[in-house]
């Protein structure tokens, strides 16, 4: 049966804290939007940077309150100040396509829980 990738879990409009070239790798989350995001540490997730159009993959790790910091490599690829998008998605079968409920965390300025939203897929575009 064919497979299809579907967003699982977003955190919209982080702002970067910290950005640790000399680190071993990955991406900093604070620990409630991971929770809030259902994202797990070590999960592969995409990151967005909003303001200069970079990309890159990458895995979280739990970081402290209101902590978004790009780490080790990553760190190039945004500065302290600019907002992201962190997604991560999920591979399913095409019979449960419709049963997805992505979890959209949107961020307020400090990194806290503005809002959840938990979308429904629908067929009727």
């Amino acid at each position: 049966m064919p497979r299809r990738c579907f967003l699982s879990a977003k955190i919209h409009g982080a702002t970067i804290t910290c950005a640790k070239l000399e680190y071993h790798g990955s991406l900093s989350i604070d620990t409630e939007l991971l929770k809030a995001a259902g994202i797990l540490p070590f999960e592969q997730v995409d990151v967005y940077n909003l303001d200069n159009g970079e990309r890159l993959t990458t895995y979280a790790i739990p970081g402290g309150p209101g902590e978004i910091c790009l780490n080790g490599a990553a760190a190039h690829k945004g500065e302290v100040g600019q907002r992201v998008i962190i997604a991560t998605y999920q591979w399913v079968e095409e019979s449960e396509a419709t049963t997805r409920e992505p979890h959209v965390v949107i961020t307020d300025q400090n990194n806290g829980i503005a809002e959840i939203i938990d979308y429904k897929i629908s067929l009727g575009l």
